[in-house]
């Protein structure tokens, strides 16, 4: 296609191994998009990182090889999108079409869910929507009414605390907390109350680019360094200046770089690739994982000393299920700032759905609840909403699971019993057979992904047979 027909079109990422499908959705759509193909996860994912800007938008099926027949897959690169493009907005096209897999996709992070098959029109009117809701996002997500830390509980508190104390600090901070939690906008509230609110504040995801970019990314290059670098650059670091440089997902930083990185934390000095002249860096570093970085120490992944340097303050961005009431504060605040940016009237809940909604764990966090928001004022503007509305939205198999820290159970059968007593007397609206699926469909994905997709090797972790994982998997499948 020429450049001069693509200039100014959105970027939709199609995934797909169908090349039917993809041959026929970037045809039927290339008129309005500057379409990009894939057939796997992974070529998805190195194809992302080979781009000098990321898609806008993307057109995922959860069927992906290796295991076509199953949605892992494609559930696995709705989270890997993400991770690399927080922006970005999913809508998972499949065929795997039953209300499970439509739930737990929007838990990850998708926007929507669209059955197979769709015609394009159809398609098309779904992806400018989900464009205009990007772009108020991205606007919105730079005022202080949609990036504001909600909520009264103990847990956002203790937040707002810790953001108010670290934010004039030069030293470095790091955010540790689980995917969708709001880690960027509490480097960002740094960075707005600090001194610097009125200088560069860049952010570079780690995860996403490729390991051999890294470096000229952060730090720059000059002309000749390698391959393609026609002009001198400058990096992120220098870019910043005086401002912040918020560093997202440092746990995929590889180990070669850490040292560089170590380096410019303790004497602000860096150089481009490809020149010996030293620069220096005034820029304040904040860091962001939702990894364990101790555990990564231990098995060799992460430098010890850089984790020590980058924590000088440590913030830890709480669990909406760990939030209480929070949940409803946000809610609320939601439906309002999107209502306002739509121009239409906001949806309402009875007190069925409100219990509903509070006993929900959210195991998307923030993010899953503000993507719930966005579709119901879409769906229900001016309207109250009952249990039964709202209960398609929820992932309540996966939420149902998000408690239980520790999948061991205990020798002791008494021990067991207490912990089901306690367990049963806190979730209203238990239902043991949503735990038993959660907790076998949980094994059985743990299992797949050890065994790299081997179901020989996986029946003998769960110690059952070949056929008998089969036929469970088949089971969960349809369920």
């Amino acid at each position: 296609m020429d450049m001069a027909e693509t200039a100014g079109k959105p970027t939709l990422l199609i995934v797909d191994d169908d090349p039917l499908i993809t041959d026929t959705l970037a045809y039927a759509l290339g008129k309005d998009f500057d379409v990009l193909t894939s057939d796997s996860r992974g070529h998805a994912v190195s194809l992302l990182r080979q781009l000098d800007a990321p898609p806008e938008l993307a057109l995922v099926d959860l069927g992906l090889p290796p295991l076509p027949h199953r949605p892992d897959e494609g559930f696995q690169l709705v989270a890997d999108l993400l991770a690399h493009t927080p922006s970005i907005q999913i809508l998972v096209l499949s065929g795997q079409n039953d209300a499970a897999n439509a739930r737990h996709a929007r838990a990850l992070g998708a926007a929507e869910f669209v059955a197979k098959p769709c015609d394009p029109d159809s398609l098309k009117r779904i992806l400018l929507h989900a464009l205009q809701v990007r772009e108020v996002e991205i606007t919105g997500g730079q005022t202080s009414e949609a990036g504001a830390m909600v909520g009264r509980s103990p847990a956002m508190h203790k937040l707002r605390s810790q953001v108010s104390q670290y934010a004039d600090a030069p030293f470095p901070c790091l955010i540790e907390g689980e995917s969708g939690s709001g880690k960027e906008m509490v480097a960002s509230a740094l960075h707005r109350m600090s001194g610097r609110r009125d200088k560069p504040f860049l952010a570079l995801n780690c995860a996403a680019i490729a390991p051999t970019l890294v470096e000229p990314t952060l730090f720059g290059y000059v002309k000749g360094a390698f391959t393609g670098a026609l002009t001198n650059k400058s990096g992120y670091f220098e870019d910043a200046a005086d401002g912040t440089l918020f560093l997202d997902e440092i746990g995929e930083l590889p180990l070669e770089l850490q040292a560089k990185l170590l380096r410019v934390l303790e004497n602000g000095e860096y150089q481009r690739v490809g020149e010996t002249q030293r620069r220096f860096s005034r820029a304040r570093v904040i860091a962001a994982t939702n990894r364990d970085l101790r555990q990564e120490i231990k098995k060799g992944n992460f430098r010890a000393d850089l984790y020590h340097r980058l924590s000088v303050f440590t913030i830890n961005v709480p669990p909406l299920r760990d939030m209480e009431d929070d949940k409803l504060l946000l809610l609320e605040h939601f439906s309002r700032f999107y209502a306002e940016q739509a121009k239409i009237a906001p949806f309402s809940v009875d007190e069925g759905a409100m219990k509903l909604w509070r006993e929900y764990h959210f195991p998307g966090n923030v993010r899953e609840l503000r993507n719930i928001v966005i579709r119901l004022t879409t769906k229900f503007a001016g309207q109250r909403l009952s249990a039964s509305e709202l209960e398609p939205e929820l992932d309540v198999a996966a939420s149902v699971a998000a408690p239980t820290q520790e999948l061991g159970l205990p020798s002791d059968p008494g021990t067991l019993v207490d912990q089901a007593q306690r367990h049963l007397q806190r979730e209203r609206g238990f239902n043991l057979d949503n735990m038993l699926q959660a907790w076998e469909q949980g094994y059985i994905e743990a299992a797949m992904k050890l065994t790299r997709g081997n179901v020989s090797q996986a029946a003998k972790l769960l110690g059952i047979n070949r056929t008998t994982l089969y036929s469970r998997m088949e089971s969960l499948q349809k369920q």
